[in-house]
């Protein structure tokens, strides 16, 4: 290399960049670097009649770090990939962390879709067979057997794959309509309020109540369940018809882990457990009052079951964003609890303590406080509970302005990552049509 004058030529690509020596010296400990050496010749492919190395690189992204050399400012083109950029900077020993701010900002906009996209679309493939097509391949004897029970999913699990398919899952729906509609109409309550004192028959429920009389026995009030009405029986046929359903489901499934963590199983299942309970308490008295409000509360689980609505249509690219979000999210979400309760803490404390004395308070103990402050952040002002000093309105403004300001960078952050996993989403899905197209 001694012989070499100080214009150097490099071959990038079949484009020929004609550059000093010195300029190659810039950074020390890169490729560049290296090329001055006297042992360059040897380490890369020099040619000696054309006096030039050959590199079988990108020619327009060494334009940038050709220019890095030259002015000391590492750039990056507008359209370029992330990826290729750092390969090619790898490649010339050179470090990412040397490009500025604006370059930065606009590689950030290209970073890598999350970890949970990378096998979107073959995930979702994998979960709807639920391990039965890895089971096609196998010996003779198997093979028949794990063919009808593929047959049987497909047509429990997959409306599109059939006609037949299609109108089992529409059945499914009206049927499914049908019990919530049952649910709604048999409005009167089948459990009954007696008071011991009268009678233990549900009969001389019907007496008139005396408060004066009976106000000692106030605390024997207990409930009574009334005979099944026709009504439940029905709704019972239907739910034995969603339990046949749901154990052929379970049976045909092999990996009964993964189907019975799917929500809309563990839906399913809770399906079955109202109608039960109460059928089996017909007619028995029971203190326990909680066991009434929740056995009515407990059917709105019905109501989920009609999220299955979107098998019956392509599922929209934004709900199937949802799950992957909600994983990516969790560690902002459960900052922002820690920083919201300490904000509940805080402001419901102060306000509390502000407002002792006053003859007006409405805080009587520090929970009302807490209460404010929980209603006032989340911007819901009930008015049940207000302050009324001075100092008092002075934090709840400032209260009311900082729940604001929360759920303003909450919203913000939601949407940043919404946005994000959504682009990953769609493109994942053009590339996957593209490859459907081109097969």
């Amino acid at each position: 290399m001694a012989d070499l004058p100080e214009k150097m030529v490099l071959n990038v690509g079949g484009v020929r960049f004609e550059t000093s020596r010195s300029t190659l010296r810039a950074f020390p400990r890169t490729k560049l670097h290296s090329l001055t050496e006297a042992e360059a010749s040897a380490a890369f492919d020099y040619d000696p009649s054309a006096r030039e190395f050959f590199f079988d690189r990108s020619p327009r992204l060494f334009r940038q770090v050709l220019s890095y050399c030259r002015t000391r400012h590492l750039h990056c083109p507008a359209d370029v990939c992330r990826s290729a950029l750092e390969e090619e900077l790898a490649f010339w020993e050179i470090t990412v962390s040397q490009l500025p701010n604006c370059c930065w900002t606009r590689l950030s906009r290209m970073e890598d879709p999350p970890e949970d996209w990378e096998d979107f679309g073959e995930a979702e493939e994998a979960n709807d067979s639920q391990g039965l097509l890895s089971q096609v391949e196998g010996t003779s004897r198997v093979e028949g057997m794990t063919h009808r029970k593929l047959q049987i999913w497909t047509l429990l699990e997959k409306p599109h794959s059939s006609r037949w398919a299609m109108s089992l899952a529409v059945l499914s729906l009206l049927l499914n309509i049908g019990l919530i509609i049952l649910a709604n109409v048999d409005t009167t309550s089948h459990f009954v309020v007696f008071n011991e004192a009268w009678s233990h028959s549900p009969e001389d429920t019907q007496q008139p109540f005396n408060e004066t009389s009976h106000v000692p026995h106030l605390h024997h009030w207990a409930f009574w369940h009334k005979e099944a009405t026709p009504l439940l029986y029905l709704e019972l046929f239907f739910i034995l018809l969603f339990a046949c359903e749901f154990v052929l489901r379970l049976v045909i499934c092999p990996s009964k882990k993964k189907f019975l963590r799917r929500p809309l199983n563990v839906v399913d299942f809770l399906c079955l457990l109202p109608v039960l309970i109460e059928l089996l308490s017909a007619g028995h008295p029971s203190n326990n009052t909680s066991l009434v409000a929740w056995l009515g509360l407990f059917r709105i689980v019905y109501v989920l079951k009609l999220l299955k609505v979107f098998r019956l249509v392509e599922t929209p690219l934004m709900l199937r964003v949802l799950p992957g979000l909600a994983k990516a999210i969790l560690k902002e979400v459960f900052l922002f609890a820690v920083v919201f309760v300490f904000q509940v803490l805080f402001f419901g404390s102060l306000c509390y303590y502000a407002e002792m004395g006053n003859p007006h308070d409405h805080m009587e103990e520090i929970t009302s406080g807490l209460w404010w402050a929980l209603i006032t952040l989340t911007t819901v002002g009930y008015g049940d509970v207000c302050p009324v000093t001075t100092f008092g309105q002075v934090v709840g403004a400032i209260t009311a302005i900082t729940g604001v300001l929360s759920l303003i960078v909450l919203t913000a952050v939601l949407i940043i990552k919404l946005k994000g996993f959504y682009e990953a989403a769609v493109a994942k899905e053009t590339r996957k049509r593209t490859k459907r197209q081109a097969a």
